[in-house]
């Protein structure tokens, strides 16, 4: 779309500062389909903070994306200044919107890079090209992504697959190749989580985790695939709620002047937007009060501040620290610049996209290549026909990958075999049953999860009925970390399979490569 950018220069002080915040919203259109109301404001309430703050921007989640094309819509009306609208659409549009393409994790083409570096960057690359695309072709200007943390601990619970790999290399040529993809679109992109989440064992969405490293290991190891990102051209880095020692021995990165300002800015040379991960995580909500966290981020380099608990505080706190000479109005106005280089970009010159982009042909197919060159098999194939198909989720209430004609579900079916579907507060329904069993775990890391793998009574459970004998294929979907568990738990002999993904066509995939059914008509257009 093209619109007409309004002269920052002649805002007042509020409506500057108003334009370095962006506020969380439901992709929904109804407010009855609000998942998150703490996070998520009621239309009323969102159209009045749109029509008379003068906001930045939006983050949406939920609803299809034929939704997300009249949301979007909607959002930019009520707005008199063009909005940034944003997603974490690491994976890419259907990850979080119905109806896009939805790519398999990460950590599925750090994978085909340990075989082969050259086609997994073109997967990259072909990853960011469709996912800026579909992204316009919905309203979303704003990619937050891609991930650039080395997941370089297992234990990683929040992190995990949604990282390109474990070495600096890796995660620094693919991201570099997804920001490059995107940018033959007009959307902005977003190196994350500065200066790396990877090597943690706790999740900032629910503490402040600590990276202890000397300064040496951080340069040659963390800052590695964020300088890279700066080299591709990225639009934006988002900041990581994390303390790091070595750097700063009293504020979180996000919220450390000695971080975003003296390494990223001056160091690194970074000259784009600078944005802090939510301010509803406990990362930094339990550092200070929600006035004080705002003041910090911007006084350590933040130009927008990123779903603080209320917007209106936060702009009324920034607003005080000027008044008082904390902080100065050139600062802010120095963010206002960044922020519109970044909107000129996207709104200075019309686009043509609609919803004919979304999964076409080839986006579809482009998923599906990842997925197949990414997966992992083991043991004596095919697969066993059994009596019990028990399928394993984190939890039955949000599982949008699962329904009757998931193949998971549905090829099980036609082959004879009865469906058990648990998840990890049931798992006591699945003890004493005597019949061979196909059991597939869908499992991995995410943001407030809380940790990387099983639990001590999942693994219980496990342990428990591999050891009955009964198990007689084995089918994971999601962790490698998980998988390698399971490994040193089961005999060489039982075939197993793994995916990255858990989509429907991941699904439909690992049954294919499992032999247990023939190549297979999934879904292509």
């Amino acid at each position: 779309m093209s619109a007409i950018l309004p002269d920052w220069q002649q805002f007042s002080l509020t409506e500057a500062i108003a334009q370095m915040v962006v506020v969380r919203a439901s992709g929904f259109l109804s407010d009855r389909q609000i998942r998150y109301p703490a996070w998520e404001a009621p239309n009323t309430t969102l159209q009045q903070c749109l029509e008379t703050l003068n906001l930045g921007g939006v983050i949406l989640l939920g609803g299809s994306a034929a939704e997300l094309s009249l949301r979007t819509q909607q959002l930019q009306n009520w707005s008199k200044t063009p909005l940034l609208i944003a997603a974490d659409i690491e994976e890419g549009v259907g990850q979080q919107f119905a109806g896009a393409t939805w790519f398999p994790p990460l950590m599925a083409l750090g994978e085909i890079a340990k075989q082969n570096l050259a086609v997994a960057i073109d997967y990259a690359t072909q990853m960011g090209e469709v996912t800026a695309k579909e992204a316009l072709a919905i309203g979303i200007n704003w990619l937050l992504a891609p991930v650039a943390d080395i997941n370089n601990n297992p234990e990683n619970p929040v992190i995990n697959v949604r990282s390109f790999g474990d070495t600096a290399e890796i995660v620094s040529k693919l991201a570099s190749a997804f920001i490059q993809g995107a940018q033959a679109y007009r959307v902005l992109t977003t190196a994350k989580h500065f200066p790396g989440h990877g090597d943690t064992t706790a999740d900032s969405h629910l503490d402040l985790p600590e990276i202890p490293h000397a300064v040496s290991t951080l340069e040659t190891r963390e800052l590695v695939p964020f300088r890279a990102a700066i080299a591709a051209g990225v639009d934006s880095m988002m900041t990581a709620h994390l303390s790091i020692p070595a750097w700063d021995e009293t504020y979180p990165a996000t919220l450390s002047k000695a971080i975003l300002t003296g390494i990223l800015r001056h160091k690194l040379g970074f000259e784009g937007i600078i944005v802090t991960d939510a301010l509803i995580m406990a990362g930094v909500a339990n550092y200070a009060s929600p006035q004080e966290v705002a003041v910090l981020a911007v006084e350590a380099g933040a130009d927008i501040l990123l779903m603080p608990p209320d917007p209106v505080v936060a702009i009324e706190a920034v607003y005080e620290a000027v008044k008082s000479k904390r902080i100065s109005e050139a600062r802010i106005y120095e963010s206002v610049a960044r922020i519109w280089q970044a909107k000129h970009k996207i709104f200075c010159q019309s686009s043509a996209y609609n919803l004919s982009d979304l999964s076409n042909f080839a986006s579809v197919e482009t998923a599906q290549n990842i997925l197949r060159h990414s997966i992992r098999k083991g043991g004596k194939l095919p697969l066993k026909v059994s009596k019990r198909n028990l399928i394993v989720v984190d939890d039955l209430l949000n599982c949008d990958f699962l329904d009757r004609q998931s193949p998971s579900v549905a090829i099980p079916q036609k082959l004879g075999y009865d469906l058990q579907l648990i998840d990890l507060n049931s798992l006591d329904f699945a003890q004493n049953d005597n019949r061979k069993t196909l059991l597939q775990v869908f499992i991995r890391g995410n943001p407030f999860r809380g940790s990387a793998g099983l639990s001590e009574k999942a693994q219980q459970f496990y342990q428990e009925l591999i050891k009955t004998g009964l198990v007689e294929g084995l089918m994971i979907y999601g962790s490698p970390y998980v998988l390698d568990w399971f490994k040193s738990q089961i005999s060489p002999d039982l075939p197993w399979v793994f995916s990255y993904g858990q989509m429907g066509d991941a699904q439909a995939i690992a049954f294919e490569r499992s032999a247990a059914v023939p190549t297979l008509n999934i879904h292509k257009s």
